[in-house]
Formats: C-alpha cells, sequence, structure tokens
C-alpha cells in the first residue's frame, strides 16, 4: 500500500546524538508532504480526466461503428434498389419487346388480310367487268340483228290491231 501525507507526517524517527537536525527534517517532511499532495490531487484529477476522455472515446467509437454500419446498411440497401431496378428495366424492355412484336405481328397479319381482300375485290371487279361486257356486247349484238328491225316493223300493224 503506498504512502499518504498523514503517514509521512506521523512518521517519528528515533532520536540519536549526532543525528540530523530536527528542524530541517520537520521542514523537508513538510515540504514532501506538500507536494506529495499536490501530486495526489494531480494525479486524482488527471484519473477523472482519463475517465471522461475515455467515455468520450468511448461514445465516439459507438456513433464510429454505428455510422459504419448505418453506410455498410445504406449501401446494400442501394445495391439492392440498384439491382430491383435494373431487373425492372429489363422486364419493361421484354414487355415492351413482347408487345411490339404482337403490334408488328398483328399489323402485318392484317396487312396480309387487306392485301388478300383488294386482290379479291380486283378478281370480282375484273369478273363484273368481264359479264359485264359480255352482257353489253350481247346486247348490242341483239341490237344489230336483223330480227329487230322486223319486230319494228311488225309493231305498228299489232299496235293498230289492238286499237
Amino acid at each position: 500500500m503506498p504512502l499518504t501525507p498523514l503517514d509521512i507526517h506521523n512518521k517519528e524517527f528515533g532520536r540519536r546524538l549526532r543525528g540530523y537536525d530536527e528542524d530541517e527534517v520537520n521542514e523537508f517532511l513538510d515540504q514532501v508532504i506538500k507536494d506529495y499532495e499536490l501530486l495526489i490531487r494531480e494525479n486524482k484529477e488527471l484519473q477523472t480526466q482519463l475517465l471522461t476522455v475515455q467515455e468520450k472515446l468511448n461514445h465516439f467509437a459507438n456513433i464510429e461503428e454505428t455510422l459504419s454500419k448505418t453506410i455498410i446498411v445504406a449501401q446494400e440497401a442501394a445495391d439492392e434498389l440498384k439491382g430491383n431496378a435494373k431487373k425492372e428495366a429489363q422486364l419493361i424492355i421484354k414487355e415492351a419487346e413482347k408487345n411490339a412484336d404482337r403490334i408488328i405481328n398483328d399489323s402485318l397479319s392484317k396487312s396480309r388480310k387487306v392485301s388478300l381482300e383488294v386482290e379479291e375485290l380486283k378478281k370480282q371487279a375484273s369478273i363484273y367487268r368481264s359479264r359485264f361486257r359480255m352482257l353489253v356486247e350481247a346486247q348490242l349484238e341483239m341490237l344489230r340483228k336483223d330480227d329487230w328491225d322486223a319486230l319494228e316493223a311488225a309493231q305498228p300493224e299489232e299496235a293498230a290491231v289492238e286499237r
């Protein structure tokens, strides 16, 4: 156990004949007591300061650890968000490509259908034109025949008979 200022103060030395000067020894011991008390007080203050600094250091170490964990969590969240955004973008692109393919295929199908209908209408128009031409030619042929002149001549006689 270390010495205390009280131990120094209460220390008594035996006396001998040719010993030290008692006043000098007492004066020196008083100085040692004062210095020793001062050192003990400074030591206690330094220990108190050390504890305070240690507490602050622990606090800041906890804050640093928390911030580090927070940064890691934020980075992981950002990476996950980025990955999800990429996946979503890929899904949107695939869906758009499917829709584009479907629209193109529908358009091509409709285009073919319209083209076939146009061809069919051209054929029908050609057939109608040919038939109409044949009908008109047949009618013209009938008008050109001599039988028609005979019918015209016969009609006034018949018309007179009927009256």
